[in-house]
């Protein structure tokens, strides 16, 4: 047994303090539509809904280990690494300042400070992580306190490690494929140790936004690089930079075994899963799920543990979350219409739509022409082929028309 085995099986067995290991789960829906034996290791029925709180728990553990005086931990956190430590801080009774991207979800945050009470300080800076990140190492430096880097660091990625660990021995035998997110690295970097000296013949598939590719820009310079633009809709996997010591783990990864998930199509299995399931997953957490059907050949009849990495879902996104779904369905179109200024035109456009299209949009944008204004439509429908006949229709009956759904210019600006 390796030195990091034995590590990430003593940091799993710690973790019983905290809480018993999450379930290996096999999912009859997902398991029919791709005829295969597909499980879900459920980190997002961990205390915190994510597996975050296995690597701050045993990084924090074993620093407290070393020195028993430290009693002020900073970390900087999109969401879930930020209610592991603040979890942690109130377990071991130290001090906690967690910053925090402006922009995360509000549940994240209350979450946060629900779990670490009077234990922890929350700071809200910067747009994205990283930002946070260069805040809290700043602050760290002037107070002397102690980072825990979300995925930077030796303890913290054997702590996810745990997952692995858990995983094994809840199936009882290596399964044929693992699929896990990947955002900073810290679990793709202790899950594939783990598993390389554990479970050799356990094939690999990491999974990630494709509005933040960070391992993918990693293996292409050989390093970690700066992305220079990051989608942050999966902001539990959006990283701009991956890190150094995921990286010493993961530069042997083959550029076939990293999947792409695009940030609509995310949400489409998001609304799957909770609609076929009842199950609630974050963005990121629905990304090892929502890549099966990239590998579906791949799969067939084999046996697939896909990580479930985080349930911590603000209800408030679900308008977006379904928006997004039915763009990338499409089932939801957004035009402009070149609408005739004269009595009667609007009812004869409402002639041509169909029964099953339904307007969710209608607003003019120039109110003051006089023999044509431009109207912006949203319309929603069941079938995406509905959409065929309804363009068709529209031209048949002298309709201009302009489909920007897909033209991000221009969406930005008017949807």
């Amino acid at each position: 047994m390796t030195q990091f085995q034995q590590a990430a099986q003593s940091a799993a067995q710690e973790l019983r303090a905290l809480f018993p290991p999450t379930p290996l789960v096999r999912n009859d829906h997902l398991s029919t539509r791709y005829g295969a034996d597909i499980w879900l290791k459920r980190e997002d029925l961990s205390p915190v809904r994510s597996y975050k709180i296995r690597g701050a728990f045993n990084a924090m553990r074993k620093r407290l280990a070393a020195l028993p005086d430290q009693r002020h931990f900073v970390c900087a956190s999109a969401g879930n690494h930020a209610q592991g430590v603040a979890f942690a801080c109130r377990h071991f009774g130290v001090q906690g300042t967690i910053f925090m991207p402006v922009t995360t979800p509000q549940q994240k945050i209350m979450k946060t400070r629900t779990f670490g009470g009077a234990h922890i300080d929350i700071k809200l800076t910067g747009d994205i992580f990283d930002q946070a990140l260069d805040a809290a190492q700043h602050f760290c430096t002037d107070l002397g306190a102690y980072f825990l880097s979300p995925f930077d660091d030796d303890d913290v990625i054997e702590g996810q490690a745990s997952v692995a660990v858990e995983m094994l021995e809840q199936l009882g035998r290596a399964p044929d494929m693992v699929v896990l997110p990947v955002g900073g690295g810290g679990l793709g970097a202790g899950m594939t140790a783990y598993l390389g000296s554990a479970a050799p013949d356990v094939a690999l598939r990491y999974v990630e936004p494709a509005g933040g590719a960070s391992l993918s820009a990693a293996l292409d310079a050989g390093k970690p690089v700066t992305l220079p633009r990051v989608d942050t809709f999966v902001d539990g996997a959006s990283v701009a930079r991956l890190g150094v010591r995921p990286f010493d783990w993961l530069r042997d990864i083959r550029s076939g075994q990293i999947l792409l998930a695009a940030e609509n199509r995310v949400c489409v299995t998001i609304l799957d899963m909770l609609n076929h399931d009842g199950i609630v997953l974050e963005p990121a957490g629905a990304l090892s799920i929502d890549a099966l059907q990239d590998i579906a050949p791949q799969i067939r009849g084999k046996t697939v543990i896909c990580v479930a990495s985080g349930g911590n879902f603000d209800f408030e996104r679900l308008p977006e979350v379904k928006e997004r779904a039915m763009r990338f369905s499409g089932t939801k179109k957004y035009l402009l219409l070149r609408l005739p200024q004269r009595p009667g035109a609007l009812k004869d456009f409402l002639g041509i739509l169909g029964p099953e299209d339904d307007i969710a949009r209608f607003e003019y944008l120039k109110k003051t022409a006089r023999n044509f204004g431009t109207v912006l439509l949203g319309i929603e429908t069941t079938q995406p082929q509905n959409f065929a006949s309804l363009f068709a229709r529209m031209e048949d009956s002298g309709f201009t028309f302009t489909d920007i759904t897909n033209d991000e210019v221009i969406a930005n600006f008017v949807i």
